[in-house]
């Protein structure tokens, strides 16, 4: 029995040796397999990193415009970007100015000869015309937010050294430096730190790079305009659309909100974009992207600082991506001698101060938003009757909202209710929210142009109708 117990323990000591030989073989392995990962993901950063430096000093340089160091002095040029492996991590916030240019020969000086013997005015590569889009952002790695703020084309405001005009003659007069001066001024001091201008020849080519965009478009668009060769012709519904036709959607102004409503569509778009393009793919894709479009751009961003911008828009979740508008109304008729929008003080030091961190007096002093002053718009994309609406309705009125009224629908089928906070107000739209009980917080411009806050009902009201009815009777 004793030989018999040695040997079983023989055997177990035999098996455990050769258990513990295996676990330290399978130890070794797992290392050297996160060894060769860890390497191989170096190799990758290494290698998008290489390319992006090959684009950067071949060819047509990014930056295609001469600053004066007076006007590099508009820019805050310290370091945005880590060094070394951390080259694509945003090591602070930046705002960075985006000008959409579309510029016609009688823009600019010295026109490309092959443009003067046509019978239309073709769009002509350059930056030197009216910025016919103008964008600002902030990329924020400690909130993990991006925030983009439209300022319509027509804002009336002062222009250093030249007066009183549309905002978007600023380039015309300055170009970047001073554009990026007014924009300060008009918000209230806000520092800029880069620049983005892109040619609208680029931006169809920038969006068949990115494998095009899939968007619902609001209402059929039909505009022709001879003398440019401009011609838009699309249908309403969901569509994918290749470059050519999401230029037709972001150009076309022709109806009763003029460039506001082709804010909105911008913001749809980019949403759009962010949500389909912007992952890890497109990011190891940006040597060939900029290939396509450096020719069409001029940017004091550096390739390394590109990367990191967009290394941070992947790692950001599309909740904390907010779009604003520049808060203000229309100038009406006979008012000034053109027709603008005009900013609103009091509006734009308050978004300001909620999401570019500039604290104003009125901010300062400000309490919680009365739900009584706030106007609620109610948008119904579920095709349904107006009576389906009332239990909505009677919901924010006993919550003590007051000023409630019904628009026309953004036009859009959806699954989702969109409580829009149209003014840039998050906090107050979480607060109709959660009166409601159901919905997904939006803070974009996409709503009712009037309102504080847009209820874009969808189809989970239909769901909820009963349980809202149900606790009105309580």
């Amino acid at each position: 029995m004793t030989i018999q117990r040695s040997s079983a323990e023989e055997n177990q000591s035999g098996k455990a040796s050769k258990s513990n030989k295996k676990i330290s073989q399978n130890s070794k392995s797992g290392r050297w397999l996160w060894f060769w990962v860890g390497m191989s993901g170096i190799a990758m950063v290494s290698a998008t990193a290489g390319a992006l430096l090959a684009v950067s000093l071949t060819s047509t340089p990014l930056q295609q415009a001469q600053l004066s160091p007076k006007d590099e002095a508009a820019f805050d040029g310290d370091r945005i970007s880590g060094s070394g492996l951390r080259f694509s991590q945003l090591t602070r916030p930046v705002n960075l100015l985006v000008l959409g240019m579309s510029v016609l020969p009688p823009d600019i000086q010295n026109p490309p000869p092959e443009t003067k013997n046509l019978k239309y005015q073709p769009q002509v590569n350059s930056f030197d015309g009216l910025s016919d889009v103008m964008l600002l952002l902030k990329f924020d790695p400690e909130t993990k937010k991006i925030i983009m703020l439209s300022i319509p084309r027509d804002t009336r405001t002062q222009i250093e050294g030249y007066g009183v005009k549309k905002i978007n003659a600023a380039n015309v007069d300055g170009g970047p430096a001073l554009t990026a001066r007014t924009v300060s001024n008009l918000l209230g001091g806000a520092g800029i730190d880069r620049y983005i201008r892109i040619n609208v020849l680029g931006i169809a080519k920038l969006i068949d790079a990115l494998g095009g965009v899939t968007v619902y478009v609001p209402k059929d668009m039909k505009y022709q305009d001879d003398s440019q060769h401009l011609y838009i012709n699309l249908k309403a519904g969901k569509q994918h659309l290749n470059g050519d036709k999401t230029l037709q959607l972001l150009r076309f102004r022709h109806d009763e909100l003029g460039d506001i409503g082709r804010i909105q569509r911008q913001q749809m778009v980019m949403r759009a974009l962010m949500d389909q393009t912007l992952n890890p793919a497109t990011v190891a894709q940006l040597p060939k992207i900029l290939d396509v479009v450096k020719d069409h751009i001029d940017t004091n961003l550096t390739v390394e600082e590109l990367l990191a911008l967009m290394g941070f828009g992947v790692q950001t979740n599309r909740s904390n991506m907010q779009m604003l508008m520049l808060p203000g109304r229309f100038s009406e008729k006979n008012e000034f001698d053109a027709s603008y929008w005009l900013p609103n003080k009091n509006g734009i030091a308050k978004l300001m101060a909620q999401h570019f961190g500039l604290e104003s007096e009125q901010e300062q002093q400000a309490t919680a938003t009365d739900p009584r002053s706030l106007r609620v718009a109610i948008q119904d994309s579920t095709g349904g009757d107006r009576s389906n609406l009332q239990p909505l309705i009677r919901a924010l009125e006993k919550s003590g909202y007051r000023n409630i009224y019904i628009a026309k629908a953004w036009g859009e089928p959806l699954d989702v209710t969109h409580i829009v906070a149209q003014q840039g107000d998050g906090d107050t739209a979480e607060s109709v929210r959660n009166t409601l009980g159901f919905g997904e917080v939006r803070v974009e411009s996409t709503g009712n142009l009037g309102s504080d806050i847009s209820i874009q009902v969808g189809q989970d009201w239909l769901q909820q109708k009963s349980i809202l009815e149900e606790s009105l009777t309580k």
